[in-house]
């Protein structure tokens, strides 16, 4: 969304979600059932006949994955904001609701354009803020820190990491979807959708206007929640915190993310070895090829914003770990970001990043890593002097792409902690 876009009338219709696949009666889901098999079929947990009837069955049709990953995530988030219609984050793809509510989308552009509505009409602050609750409350992709920092930059309205992270604290987290839980999109449609969500959450939300033309008191008010176990009340949440956490320490100095509600607890503090990777790709190889053990810390990075350039999504490797059966005894940091699907103690956004002279860029292997999440630390058990020392020795990476746009967006890119927004 560009600051031109913000001066013109508009309306989102996002893709809807996609009805999860079946295979043995098991409802399936498309990173545990593809991403994370494939490391199963490499350690042998399952049969390549096997996989290969996951990969078939796990995506069924059209639509925005099954469970809360980034797309769909984003999508419920629009809705809180009030720039799509009610019930549009869920309505299944393909289906008739979705066809109904994208053929209302038209209409309501042409009354949106002759009331010269634009988007900085309905994103505000307050709408920010919503998003943000409900983001926590659903336990969100940490991709959208990202996405609503980036929309905040182009509105022209402040916000910052310790915002997020005051609201995790402040809402709890009443629903448990795939991969940190075991319901589907589609049970969030069927409980009731966003709606049903704003109804629960209705004393801790701003009363903001929609392009609907109602406030969001209104759509809450108007909506039923249909499966109390779905969408849960306060006093039953999942976690007493939101979905995800902001961490400080002296190797994230101005931030970084993690999802914690797909966090097991035994995986909330962890301490660990350094093993060090300055791309992707050579973690996935050691993942896959059983270099990683038990106790320690894998370090991808050079994967930031500029250093990426790009800030590639990794889902290969947290799936990996989590299919290699590692999830509870490795943990992974990086400058890069994740899918909204990840889970396991996985950290990303870490900021400054490696190529803008963070922290990150002088680690060793073997250093250790300390990961306290209830009290929002990652550090590495290095002194300030030793942290000076190795910078003084330290030469940059040269960049991975030296002409062209991509090269001109590596100079030019905020950090994460930023938004990754364009200077």
């Amino acid at each position: 969304m560009g600051v031109a876009r913000l001066n013109i009338p508009a309306i989102i219709v996002t893709a809807g979600p996609m009805v999860s696949g079946r295979y043995k009666q098991r409802k399936l889901a498309f990173v545990h059932d593809t991403y994370e098999a494939l490391a199963r079929a490499k350690k042998g947990d399952i049969s390549q006949k096997e996989l290969s009837c996951l990969e078939m069955e796990a995506c069924p049709g059209a639509g925005s994955c099954q469970g809360l990953y980034t797309a769909n995530t984003m999508a419920c988030l629009t809705e809180t904001l009030g720039m799509s219609l009610p019930g549009c984050a869920t309505a299944l793809a393909v289906s008739a609701k979705k066809r109904r509510l994208a053929c209302e989308s038209g209409e309501r552009i042409v009354a949106l354009v002759k009331k010269d509505i634009k988007p900085l009409d309905i994103i505000t602050k307050e709408s920010l803020h919503n998003a943000i609750i409900v983001d926590m409350a659903l336990g969100g992709s940490s991709n959208t820190i990202l996405h609503l920092m980036a929309i905040s930059h182009e509105a022209g309205i402040p916000l910052d990491l310790k915002m997020f992270d005051k609201i995790s604290k402040e809402v709890s987290h009443i629903t448990n979807l795939e991969p940190a839980g075991e319901h589907f999109m589609e049970d969030v449609e069927y409980a009731g959708g966003i709606p049903a969500v704003l109804k629960r959450l209705k004393s801790k939300l701003n009363n903001t206007m929609t392009l609907s033309g109602k406030k969001i008191f209104s759509i809450a008010d108007s909506a039923e929640i249909s499966d109390e176990e779905v969408i849960r009340p306060f006093d039953r949440a999942y976690h007493e915190q939101g979905g995800i956490a902001v961490l400080f320490g002296n190797l994230a100095p101005n931030g970084a993310v993690v999802k914690q509600a797909a966090v097991s607890p035994a995986m909330m503090q962890f301490e660990g070895k350094a093993l060090v990777f300055n791309r992707e790709e050579e973690a996935m190889s050691a993942i896959l090829n059983g270099k990683i053990k038990g106790g320690e810390v894998v370090v991808i990075r050079y994967e930031g914003p500029s250093g990426g350039p790009g800030m590639r999504e990794m889902l290969a490797p947290t799936a990996a770990i989590v299919g290699m059966g590692l999830e509870n005894s490795v943990a992974l940091i990086t400058d890069g970001r994740f899918s909204g699907g990840t889970k396991g103690p996985c950290i990303g956004h870490i900021s400054p990043e490696a190529s803008a002279r963070g922290p990150l860029a002088i680690l060793k292997n073997d250093d250790i890593i300390i990961i306290d999440i209830p009290k929002r630390k990652l550090e590495v058990k290095l002194s300030k002097q030793e942290i000076g020392k190795r910078f003084k020795s330290w030469k940059p990476v040269p960049p991975k792409i030296t002409r062209g746009y991509l090269s001109r967006y590596s100079r030019l890119v905020s950090s994460a902690d930023k938004g990754a927004v364009l200077s």
